[in-house]
């Protein structure tokens, strides 16, 4: 390793360390300090996204970042019942600005804007919805460790394996074998993360077998979250979302397979509820 990619390196590694330190320091004290930690990181990276887009500084974005404090708010609250309310008065904000300013924005620029709500901050609210949900940072804690994880694995098994791309066009350094690794990576630390924390895991009926699933299917979902994140990159001609975080980007060139883990933790934990 040359001295240029060894500095890289070394710079990743330390902003990783730096990210997961905060990250764990949020899960621990959960409540208001994780739901301030979420808001945060859904507002940034929705800054990042509109940036993206070519929508920033709009009358769009400005209703997009109202409709997402909105339903951020009906989160906080613990409105479950509101917060397909929330989404309803969120798209009314963006289609009722895209209509009274009427041509200045495009159709396609208020269905972007309504993209951009729904990928961050709702989906990513779901990190700060499984603490409401489970009152324990060993349940918490899944939602960024599956995709996490799956990250780690599908680098090092692709290095140390990759032949096959997975998809060139879109994300030549990714490969078939590091993609299946990923997943046998996640669901061995899942298996092993069931076994440690089993005595703490007691709302599942079978710990090992239910996080081992949970950080199989959570690595599936973490890669197609990070290609879904490169495809938009691709699109608009952006090398990163940011540079926010050194050596990473932005918070969604981080954040990126999280936002659609998430979610499918939290349901995945109502579903294998005993």
């Amino acid at each position: 390793m040359d001295n240029e990619k060894k500095k890289g390196f070394l710079i990743r590694l330390r902003s990783s360390v730096i990210v997961t330190v905060l990250a764990g320091g949020a899960l621990f004290c959960g409540g208001l300090v994780l739901f301030l930690a979420v808001a945060a990181v859904s507002m940034i990276g929705l800054f990042e996204l509109f940036r993206a887009l070519g929508l920033r500084k709009t009358a769009l974005e400005a209703a997009g970042f109202m409709g997402a404090a909105l339903f951020l708010e009906a989160v906080w609250l613990g409105w479950d019942k509101g917060l397909m309310l929330a989404l309803f008065l969120s798209l009314m904000l963006i289609l009722g600005t895209y209509v009274f300013t009427w041509p200045k924005y495009t159709a396609s620029q208020a269905a972007e804007t309504a993209f951009a709500v729904l990928y961050v901050p709702v989906l990513l609210s779901y990190v700060y919805r499984t603490d409401l949900l489970t009152e324990s940072i060993v349940y918490t804690a899944l939602t960024l460790l599956a995709a996490w994880c799956s990250d780690v694995g599908a680098y090092c098994m692709g290095m140390l394996f990759g032949k096959h791309k997975l998809t060139p066009e879109l994300s030549p350094k990714k490969t078939v074998e590091g993609a299946v690794g990923a997943v046998l990576f996640s669901a061995g630390i899942g298996a092993l993360y069931g076994f440690v924390f089993r005595n703490a895991l007691g709302l599942f009926a079978h710990p090992v077998i239910a996080v081992m699933i949970l950080f199989a299917f959570g690595s599936i979902l973490a890669q197609i979250g990070d290609l879904i994140a490169s495809a938009i990159k691709r699109d608009r001609g952006v090398k990163d979302y940011g540079n926010l975080i050194p050596g990473h980007g932005g918070i969604l060139d981080r954040f990126d397979s999280v936002i659609v883990t998430a979610p499918a933790v939290y349901y995945l934990i109502l579903l294998l509820m005993k």
